[in-house]
C-alpha cells in the first residue's frame, strides 16, 4: 500500500531539494533546473512544511544540510534515480530485449564475452550492453539490470546465481629459467606480482601447496589484465584465475611457473535486484548462463 499523500512530496520539490543539497546554492540549483531562485526556495520551504522538519540552513551565502537533511537527501537520490530508471525502462520497453550488465573486467573479457555469441544466437531479440565495475554498488538506482559479483553472498538486496569458483595458477614469462618449478618454494626467489583485491592470494596459495613461507612484497595491480601483461614482460610471477591464464598459455605468451592450482577466496555470481520482477531478457539470460556455468564445472 502506498503511503498517505501527505507523506508524498512532489517530484519538483524533491528535485529542487536534491539540487540545492548537491550545489549548496538555490541560485545554482535554479540555473540547473531552469527555474527562478525564488521558485527553488518556495519548493524547499513547502517540502520542509510538509515534513515538519528543517532540511537546510543558511551559512553565509551557502545552503547547508541539517543532520535530518543529510539523511533525507540520500534516500531522495536513490528514489529519484530509481524513478528515472523506471521511466527509461518504460519508454524503451524492457520487454523488447535490452539487458544492461555490470561486469568484472577479467571475468567479462575472458569468460563471459567469448560465450556471448551463443546467447545472441539463441536470443537475437535481446541486446546485451556491458559496462565494467570493480566493486559492488547500489543496483537500485543504477542503470543495470544485473551484475557479475566476485566474493560471497554478501551483497544486500539481490538475488544470487552461483557461476563458478575462482581457481588460480601461477604463470610467468616463457623465458623464465627453471619454470615450471618442481618445488613451489623456488618461486620465492623471483618477484611475485600481487592484486589489490587479493592481498593474501600468494600466502594462501603457498599454504595450500605445503609452504608456510611468507611471500615477498612485489608490484601491485588493480586488474588481472595488467598483471598478466607485466608477467609476460618478465616483471615477475603472477597468480591468475585459470580462465584468464588459459588464453595466454595456449598462445605461448605465458607459461606455468607451477602446475599446482588452488581455489581462491570466493566465487563468481550473477546478481540482480530482489525488490522487483526480473525482466524477460534477464530471465532468458539467467537460464542461458546457468547452462554455461554447469558446462565448465
Amino acid at each position: 500500500m502506498i503511503a498517505p499523500r501527505r507523506y508524498l512530496p512532489s517530484v519538483s520539490a524533491l528535485l529542487a531539494f536534491e539540487a540545492c543539497a548537491r550545489l549548496g546554492s538555490a541560485t545554482q540549483a535554479a540555473t540547473e533546473l531552469s527555474l527562478t531562485q525564488s521558485a527553488i526556495s518556495r519548493q524547499i520551504k513547502t517540502l520542509e512544511e510538509q515534513l515538519g522538519v528543517e532540511l537546510m540552513a543558511r551559512q553565509g551565502r551557502q545552503l547547508v544540510l541539517t543532520q535530518v537533511g543529510q539523511d533525507y537527501v540520500r534516500e531522495v537520490r536513490e528514489v529519484l534515480g530509481r524513478l528515472a530508471q523506471a521511466s527509461i525502462n518504460a519508454r524503451t520497453d524492457r520487454q523488447s530485449g535490452v539487458l544492461t550488465l555490470a561486469i568484472l573486467p577479467a571475468f567479462g573479457m575472458h569468460w563471459l564475452a567469448p560465450r556471448l555469441s551463443g546467447f545472441s544466437a539463441a536470443h537475437p531479440e535481446v541486446t546485451v550492453n556491458l559496462s565494467t565495475r570493480l566493486r559492488p554498488f547500489s543496483l537500485g538506482p543504477s542503470p543495470f539490470d544485473a551484475a557479475i559479483h566476485f566474493g560471497h553472498e554478501d551483497w544486500p538486496g539481490v538475488h544470487y546465481m552461483p557461476l563458478l569458483p575462482e581457481i588460480v595458477v601461477p604463470v610467468c614469462a616463457p623465458d623464465l629459467h627453471g619454470a615450471p618449478f618442481d618445488d613451489p618454494a623456488a618461486m620465492l626467489a623471483h618477484p611475485l606480482l600481487h592484486l589489490e583485491t587479493r592481498p593474501r592470494a600468494w600466502a594462501r596459495w603457498l599454504e595450500a601447496v605445503g609452504h608456510a613461507d611468507a611471500p615477498p612484497h612485489g608490484m601491485m595491480f588493480d586488474q588481472f589484465a595488467t598483471m598478466a601483461q607485466a608477467a609476460m614482460h618478465g616483471l615477475g610471477i603472477a597468480l591468475l584465475p585459470t580462465f584468464v591464464a588459459d588464453p595466454y598459455l595456449k598462445s605461448g605468451q605465458l607459461k606455468l611457473a607451477s602446475d599446482k592450482t588452488n581455489e581462491s577466496i570466493g566465487s563468481y555470481f550473477l546478481v540482480w535486484p530482489d525488490d522487483r520482477p526480473a525482466p524477460r531478457a534477464l530471465r532468458a539470460f539467467c537460464e542461458w548462463l546457468e547452462t554455461q556455468a554447469k558446462s565448465v564445472q
